[in-house]
């Protein structure tokens, strides 16, 4: 495999650099002194902030992009391109280096001593995010490459000069086992991307792989109360990495006890280290379930050495990524606007129930109906969690579904937005097929009342009905 030499800046050529973390490693290269440029067919704010940067960005896939920058001395690739790609196979017939998204940044953590990979199905960005506060807070200038966009450094990527890297670690195509990191963090499993997995079993498997990459004298962070523990740890049993666990269960290393939640659903509770009481801590995020995602940012600084008041500091001015229930504003008519990028029914479920306790939370006059605007990303997800997506949207009292999002897979005709509907009504809640979003967005100005709160769900850019209805 070819190996790129961060100290010696050449020609970088990305395929699908509009995407969050491929425009992140984009502008790395760029700060660093590489001629960057770089193709992507979809339109995205961050294609726009690399031009801005000075960063060519074409279009379209084709081979004179190529045939016009000579000098290019390799190629990243992202996953979502096809293997008959112009760009690609125009790289391959001139023997000029290829390297995936996933390759290329195992390499660039290997640069680094401190190496931190996040992963698991769920609360990955958001993890990401309060390791990086909080090793900013310990003023370890660490870089980071995150799955959103995270206020703390104004982007998806920061580029520090020390020791210390921190990066999102995605599952999907097993593209984290390029990782060597110093400390693994696990911090769930759960039946997704089973387009390509196919099962459980396969996904289990993959991240005990993942977790044998951990560097040997490193640390492997794991939910101590999630099933799969037993088959983490033997997944690691001949290695010289430390397993530390944690979670409410009694026997995890780093316990969360005495959790309580303020009026804004943001957590606080009782940290307790191997038996040992080390006082509260306050998170700025919303939802019991971040307790967990906190725990294991604990376990990592601790394990790092950094000072416990920074641990805590750091995850108390922690608040959630762009994306992650973030409250975009209030309409002029009094309807409250959240924004969530899951999009997996575990995640869809979390994200009702935390804004079904903001709703409680009001006073009763104040206490308006819970809408849900969302999008499905994937036939074959779609199709695999129908019953699941249908009993998360149920749990609020108005559902309204957009066509499924689907940038890699075509559709088989066996499963559509309308199935989602059809269940959700079975199950006693209002729901309706409304398919593009210029007719949710109607649908909602009309029906949408004062002190309603409303959801606009999905991993595509169902993002932007919230955005339109704040405008008007």
């Amino acid at each position: 495999m070819y190996k790129v030499d961060f100290k010696k800046p050449c020609h970088a050529h990305f395929i699908g650099i509009g995407g969050t973390s491929m425009s992140g490693l984009a502008r790395l290269l760029h700060e660093e002194g590489f001629t960057v440029t770089g193709s992507d067919t979809v339109p995205s704010k961050y294609c726009d902030n690399l031009r801005k940067q000075g960063i060519p960005v074409y279009p379209e896939h084709s081979e004179e992009n190529m045939v016009n920058n000579p000098d290019i001395e390799f190629v990243v690739y992202t996953a979502a391109i096809f293997m008959d790609n112009p760009e690609y196979t125009y790289a391959l017939a001139h023997d000029i280096p290829v390297l995936s998204r996933a390759q290329f940044l195992g390499q660039l953590m290997d640069n680094y001593k401190y190496g931190v990979a996040v992963a698991g199905t769920h609360g990955k960005t958001t993890t990401t995010a309060m390791v990086s506060h909080i090793l900013m807070k310990a003023d370890k200038d660490p870089s980071i490459t995150i799955g959103g966009d995270l206020d703390l450094i104004g982007g998806n990527i920061r580029i520090g000069h020390s020791d210390y890297f921190v990066a999102e670690a995605c599952e999907y195509t097993n593209s984290y086992h390029e990782m060597n990191p110093w400390v693994s963090i696990i911090l769930n499993i759960d039946n997704d991307h089973l387009d390509f997995f196919h099962n459980m079993e396969n996904i289990v498997k993959s991240f005990g792989e993942f977790a044998r990459k951990t560097k040997d004298g490193g640390a492997l962070v794991v939910n101590g109360d999630m099933p799969y523990l037993e088959a983490i740890r033997a997944a690691v049993a001949d290695r010289d990495i430390r397993v530390i666990t944690y979670g409410t269960g009694e026997a995890n290393d780093y316990r969360a006890v005495n959790i309580r939640l303020d009026s804004a659903i943001h957590p606080t509770y009782t940290l307790v280290r191997n038996g040992e009481e080390l006082g509260d801590v306050v998170l700025s995020v919303v939802g019991e379930h971040h307790v967990w995602n906190s725990l294991s940012a604990i376990a990592a600084g601790d394990f790092l050495g950094l000072d416990m008041n920074d641990i805590k500091e750091g995850l108390r001015s922690c608040p959630s990524a762009k994306r992650r229930f973030e409250y975009k504003g209030t309409t002029k008519q009094g309807v409250t606007i959240i924004d969530d990028y899951g999009h997996h029914p575990t995640e869809v479920e979390v994200t009702v129930r935390a804004a079904r306790e903001v709703l409680n939370q009001r006073a009763p006059e104040e206490r308006g109906e819970l809408w849900v605007a969302f999008q499905s990303h994937t036939h074959s997800r779609t199709k695999d969690h129908l019953d699941e997506f249908a009993a998360a949207l149920a749990l609020a009292d108005h559902s309204l579904v957009a066509d499924i999002r689907d940038d890699r897979e075509a559709d088989d005709g066996t499963v559509s937005a309308q199935d989602i509907v059809d269940r959700v009504l079975k199950l006693g809640s209002d729901s309706l097929y409304l398919g593009d979003f210029a007719t949710i967005e109607k649908y909602i100005l009309e029906h949408c009342k004062n002190n309603d709160l409303l959801i606009t769900q999905g991993s595509g850019p169902i993002y932007t009905i919230g955005e339109s209805l704040l405008r008007q």
